[in-house]
């Protein structure tokens, strides 16, 4: 994903901590624990106010491992 200026909505502050979370997608990656969909997470370091982005689907490695350690 790409970097943009960040400017939170609550407080107005520009500093902000990006991460990251990985999320089911569907039934049966819910029934296997498999985690298809990627998120990107913006937190203001001020207010603490989290923006989350689809950052689209995960690649098919971490799935593959995601099923395997599950």
């Amino acid at each position: 994903m790409q970097q943009t200026p960040f400017s939170c909505i609550k407080c107005s502050n520009s500093q902000c901590e990006v991460g990251e979370f990985r999320a089911a997608g569907g039934f049966w990656s819910k029934i296997f624990n498999v985690q298809g969909r990627k998120f990107e997470t913006r937190t203001c370091t001020q207010c603490r106010f989290v923006e989350i982005y689809d950052a689209g689907k995960s690649g098919k490695g971490s799935t593959v491992v995601d099923f395997l350690t599950n």
